[in-house]
């Protein structure tokens, strides 16, 4: 029986706050004690992939630390009633099941009268066997001609993790011959979002994806009527160019105004939406089926390493625990996500809303407030285009920002040039290598414009190139990484009430039931 307390009642908590020593990132990662400690502070991960958190300001004693905090406060147990099937998302009364659209974990789960994995599954499938209609001409436009473009339209998780999956993957799929269909995506209600898009695309040869699991989103409808629009103007049938992607009671479920409806349920949030058919039909439809199923192996191979009750062999618990230690004792108050790949040029705005919108809370999973701080800032952008921007402030700035580096071996193209003695990548990964010593180490100046203090803690994930694989092993990371720290904190890290309340008074807004600053504002507006 796992019993749900807050952080600060734990005595591994007690003990973190007690004896915690400053680890001298410039003494531990300097000459022969910095590459053993590289070398030995390391994780394999799905993949391939590596999690390596040598810069980090941890030692032997604080990881042992952590790891009778994981113990303590029964992480992997959480981890095993969530993908069992109990209620883990409180707020809402709701199961959470997005591992299990990428596999079995532990128990079946039957919810609604179904095997929840089989139903997963049977959307895989009729995802799978629909875009292959559509890539072979079975299925075609109005005019019996091929589609060219998918267009997916929906906003926050139905946009920002598809879109950044797909942007990972476009030039791998192009290298390797499976890509099909260039995909645009349509989520700001703001109408230059949706006409620019429609004025890239061949709208006759598009087909439309709408994603909106309630079928009310008023963001998503509204830009659902502009496009339903441009096809009018254009002569075409918007019932042949649209499918929809809801949850089987929303009213777009059985509507005659979609080629075809695909579904998920309420026990996936948007944010963890990616690996159900809210990526399943963009990224089939984009580069095929079978690199939508290789990103769901992935997935499935990092979800199985965060079962393990060894902190030393999980690494999602490890990144998430360091994470905790970095907020909660050394005060640290965001973290820069920053991948060394521009495939992964949108995947820090997506853990910016899987994090942010999971761990951003300040009560207990019960409904009553919390004395310590909980998630992070997350902010960041691909190297080395960041390190141009405002990597001055990480290096030399008053706050202390813990940095998640993502670098890969080989780019994705597999092609490069030899400029003055390196390749491209060469000097993209030596980049990134310079800068995690450069932040841990820094460098005595007199000058004191140009001293660098270092003690900047940093971790890396580390693969040998961005596959569909690769890919959503990474993904699955930081989605682990981020229910283990909300079970730390013992907060309900799969509602967003937050984002509730602005929408109800945008609703008045429009209905002109405004007085007092509301009433000003829209009037300034011209609403």
């Amino acid at each position: 029986m796992v019993a749900w307390n807050n952080f600060d009642t734990l005595k591994s908590y007690q003990e973190l706050k007690e004896n915690t020593k400053k680890v001298r990132l410039a003494t531990v990662m300097s000459g022969d004690n910095g590459a053993s400690r590289v070398k030995n502070y390391s994780i394999p991960m799905g993949a391939g992939l590596v999690y390596n958190y040598a810069a980090k300001e941890v030692d032997e004693d604080i990881i042992s630390t952590l790891a009778a905090l994981a113990e303590e406060a029964q992480l992997t147990e959480k981890y095993a009633e969530l993908y069992n099937g109990e209620v883990v998302n409180t707020g809402e009364k709701r199961l959470v099941l997005h591992q299990l659209t990428r596999g079995q974990l532990g128990n079946a789960v039957t919810a609604d009268g179904v095997d929840k994995r089989d139903f997963y599954v049977e959307q895989q499938n009729r995802i799978a066997d629909f875009a292959n209609k559509v890539h072979s001409g079975e299925i075609v436009n109005a005019a019996g001609e091929k589609f060219t473009t998918v267009v997916q339209i929906g906003i926050g998780g139905s946009d920002l993790g598809p879109r950044a999956m797909y942007l990972a993957l476009e030039n791998w799929a192009k290298k390797n011959g499976t890509f099909k269909m260039e995909a645009k995506f349509i989520s700001n209600v703001d109408p230059d979002d949706a006409a620019a898009v429609l004025n890239s695309v061949d709208v006759a040869h598009s087909i439309f994806v709408l994603v909106s699991k309630s079928g009310t989103t008023l963001e998503t409808l509204t830009n659902e009527s502009f496009v339903k629009d441009a096809l009018a103007k254009a002569g075409l049938d918007a019932s042949k160019h649209m499918i929809a992607v809801t949850s089987e009671t929303s009213p777009l479920a059985k509507s005659s105004d979609y080629l075809a409806a695909f579904f998920m349920d309420d026990y996936i949030g948007g944010r963890f939406s990616s690996t159900s058919a809210v990526g399943g039909a963009v990224l089939s439809l984009a580069f095929g089926p079978k690199v939508f199923a290789d990103f769901l192996k992935g997935a499935a191979e990092e979800d199985v390493l965060a079962k393990n009750t060894d902190i030393r062999k999980n690494p999602a618990l490890m990144d998430a625990l360091i994470g905790v230690y970095e907020r909660n004792i050394l005060g640290y108050p965001a973290t820069a996500v920053l991948p060394y790949s521009q495939a992964l040029s949108r995947f820090p705005a997506h853990l910016q809303q899987l994090d942010m919108e999971s761990n951003g809370k300040s009560v207990n999973r019960f409904g009553e407030p919390v004395s310590y701080v909980t998630g992070p800032i997350i902010f960041g952008e691909p190297g080395t285009n960041g390190q141009h921007s405002f990597y001055q402030l990480l290096h030399q700035g008053t706050d202390i920002t813990p940095l998640q580096f993502i670098g890969f071996k080989n780019s994705q193209i597999g092609t490069d040039v030899d400029i003055q003695g390196s390749t491209s990548q060469q000097k993209l990964c030596a980049n990134v290598a310079a800068q995690i010593v450069a932040f841990a180490c820094g460098k005595a100046d007199d000058n004191k414009n140009k001293n660098f203090e270092g003690g900047r803690p940093s971790s890396i994930i580390i693969g040998e190139k961005l596959t569909p694989e690769a890919l959503g092993a990474l993904l699955a990371h930081f989605e682990n990484k981020v229910m283990f720290q909300g079970f730390v904190w013992n907060i309900n890290s799969f509602d967003q009430e937050g984002v509730q309340l602005g929408k109800v008074l945008a609703k008045k807004v429009l209905a002109h039931e405004t007085e007092g600053a509301l009433k000003v504002y829209s009037e300034l507006l011209n609403i």
